[in-house]
């Protein structure tokens, strides 16, 4: 019996963008390896150049192989998530070579999440790295229904993730980890 995920995983595969639902909102995803899909996904949201776009993995050693945290910084992580938090930090030496062109911000940042939401990580544990930005239209509402999303992207996007369960509305909460210490933003 196919799984859930099997025609999101082939889109993703393919260097296409999907819709997946996270524990916050629904998210526009591509693999953040890919720099033709992340291109095409910057060019569906309409959003302006310089401003990075955060990345969903599936685990703690993943979120380390993509971040440089200071032992407070992985230690509150380690509380922290799973959940609705985007975490800001250092972008490691292999982000910085490997992940598409808008992913580590122009400072030498990341922003990662580890999503509290099965779905989402089993999409990040398979394809790697995927997007983790908000599902509309640049300046435009997220998306908070599957079929919100699809009228807004239609055909332009590759698969649609039934989001069971739904997300909660709510944007993550950014937490900057550059610094000595943890300084939290709510996202707009």
């Amino acid at each position: 019996m196919p799984s859930r995920i099997d025609r999101p995983l082939r889109a993703l595969a393919a260097g296409g963008v999907i819709v997946y639902p996270t524990d916050t909102l629904l998210g526009l995803g591509a693999r953040a390896t890919d720099p033709a899909a992340v291109a095409h996904l910057f060019a569906l949201k309409g959003r302006p150049g310089g401003v990075p776009i955060s990345i969903a993995v599936s685990s703690y050693d993943e979120l380390e192989r993509w971040a440089e945290l200071a032992p407070p910084a992985r230690a509150w992580v380690r509380r922290a998530l799973p959940g609705p938090f985007t975490v800001l930090a250092r972008a490691s030496l292999r982000a910085r070579r490997s992940l598409a062109p808008g992913i580590v911000g122009p400072g030498g940042t990341i922003g990662l999440r580890i999503p509290d939401h099965a779905t989402a990580r089993a999409l990040a544990r398979a394809a790697g790295p995927l997007t983790a930005t908000s599902a509309n239209r640049h300046g435009a509402p997220p998306c908070r229904r599957i079929a919100q999303a699809r009228r807004a992207f239609g055909a332009e996007v590759a698969a649609y993730v039934p989001a069971v369960p739904a997300p909660s509305g709510r944007p993550s909460t950014i937490v900057d980890w550059t610094g000595g210490r943890p300084r939290f933003a709510e996202r707009r």
